[in-house]
């Protein structure tokens, strides 16, 4: 028998995920992948989202059908994986909330004029007071909705006044003119890549929905996810190739709010600040909360007490982006490490896919085995390449 659907919960899972994924690096990146590959970025963007589909199918699918934790689910694949895939989690999703905590109070200067440090703290304090309530999860998905629609209209609007050439943007995503690799991988890394690919996958778990009988409501909620992410990237690419077909130059420093201001002038600049403070601050809910969410499982205390460990979470990445700033070797190799950590987790999920004593009488689709195990091998292959890059350079 099918449950009955949920949107608040499936909308609210899926932009959880979306919003995460939506973070300042995400902005960034397309900013400036758009503006070193021209119209041919669309391919790009087209071939992560149909790797991103496989990822989240595939993963959110072992989620529900085992009505387990992600890290639950690898211990039973192999005991001590879930403990070193949750250390790895938790690692990045630091080291990327730090960045995150970051972005919000560059949000926050843009707009009011006050120090980066002090939005940084103020975000934080919102970000907290969602899990102060009682009913912190459905503050959360609504929190993720009103400022996941809110960076959709924003984007719309300077895509529109940017007037992009369509028709080339359409050509070059079929037929590019030139691929880049790690433009892939970042990409892919960034939307569902670390924490990102089990956020909204673990708060349906959270929600109630899971087993055979809610493999509808989570095809349908991955799917929005990604879909909702990538509407964002799409028009901020084309807002993006907008600007540069009328020659302007962006500004290295902050090429995205150099879009927005190129576009729209000075009103520009500020609507890059909501969209900095929408992205960011819904960046840093997502991170935190499905951070926690890997190592619950392993202390009863956590459980317990999990929204005063998300709360620490947030205090510990604000104070440290507060006194050090964004430590950028920790950055950098948190960004490689989530690389690696896509074919680790869902190669572990592909096998528990195929474990009678976790998945019951469950068959899991041949086709998105066969996706999964092509989006292992490639994302593998691309880390490795990426790796070998990073230690010439370093």
């Amino acid at each position: 028998m099918k449950q009955p659907r949920n949107w608040s919960v499936l909308l609210g899972a899926a932009f959880l995920m979306a919003t995460s994924a939506v973070g300042p690096g995400f902005l960034t990146q397309t900013t400036v992948f758009t503006q070193s590959l021209g119209a041919s970025f669309g391919f790009v963007i087209l071939l992560s989202i149909l790797l991103d589909i496989g990822v989240q199918l595939n993963v959110w699918r072992v989620i529900a059908i085992s009505e387990k934790r992600a890290q639950d689910v690898a211990n039973a694949v192999l005991p001590g994986l879930g403990g070193f895939i949750a250390f790895l989690i938790v690692l990045g999703g630091l080291a990327f909330n730090i960045g995150n905590v970051g972005g919000a109070g560059l949000g926050f200067n843009v707009l009011t004029g006050i120090s980066v440090e002090t939005g940084a703290i103020i975000s934080a304090a919102f970000a907290i007071m969602i899990f102060l309530v009682r009913e912190a999860g459905k503050i959360m998905d609504r929190f993720a909705q009103i400022l996941g629609v809110v960076m959709i209209g924003l984007i719309v609007y300077v895509a529109w006044i940017s007037s992009p050439p369509l028709a080339e943007a359409a050509i070059r995503t079929v037929a590019p003119a030139e691929v880049s690799f790690t433009a892939i991988i970042t990409l892919v890394g960034g939307t569902v890549g670390g924490y990102i690919t089990f956020a909204g996958g673990h708060r349906l778990l959270d929600a109630g929905v899971k087993g055979k009988e809610a493999l509808g409501q989570v095809t349908t909620s991955a799917v929005s996810g990604i879909s909702l992410a990538s509407l964002i990237r799409v028009f901020l690419f084309l807002a993006t190739l907008g600007v540069l077909q009328q020659g302007k130059a962006l500004n290295p420093e902050n090429p995205t709010a150099s879009v927005f201001e190129l576009a729209a002038g000075n009103f520009g600049y500020k609507l890059f600040g909501i969209m900095m403070l929408a992205a960011a601050i819904t960046s840093v809910v997502g991170s935190a909360y499905t951070s926690v969410s890997f190592i619950k499982s392993f202390s009863p205390r956590i459980a317990r007490n999990e929204n005063w460990v998300i709360i620490a979470f947030i205090v510990v990445s604000t104070i440290i982006f507060v006194f050090i700033g964004k430590p950028v070797k920790l950055l950098v190799w948190a960004g490689l490490l989530n690389g690696f950590v896509l074919p680790v987790t869902l190669g572990t999920m592909l096998i528990a896919a195929h474990k009678k004593t976790l998945m019951g009488d469950y068959r899991h689709p041949r086709l998105l085995t066969l996706f999964g195990l092509l989006v292992v091998l490639i994302m593998t292959w691309m880390a490795g390449d990426t790796l070998v890059q990073q230690i010439k350079n370093w």
